[in-house]
């Protein structure tokens, strides 16, 4: 066996559920605009998509 010590043990150790969502709530605060920026990017390029589409169907021709 290699011989493994504490260190060197990957095991998980158990985090309560009201804990651990305590930290992801922490840690999301300190990600920045990322949610923000997120929904700024989605919003702009459906905006550009429907304004794309509003502006090309009145160059359509019926010929």
């Amino acid at each position: 066996m290699t011989g493994s010590t504490e260190k060197e043990s990957y095991a998980m150790e158990h985090i309560p559920t009201a804990a651990w969502l305590t930290e992801a709530a922490n840690a999301a605060d300190k990600q920045g605009p990322g949610n923000l920026l997120r929904v700024v990017l989605v919003v702009m390029v459906v905006g550009v998509a429907l304004t794309a589409w509003f502006l090309l169907r009145g160059y359509k021709r019926d010929d």
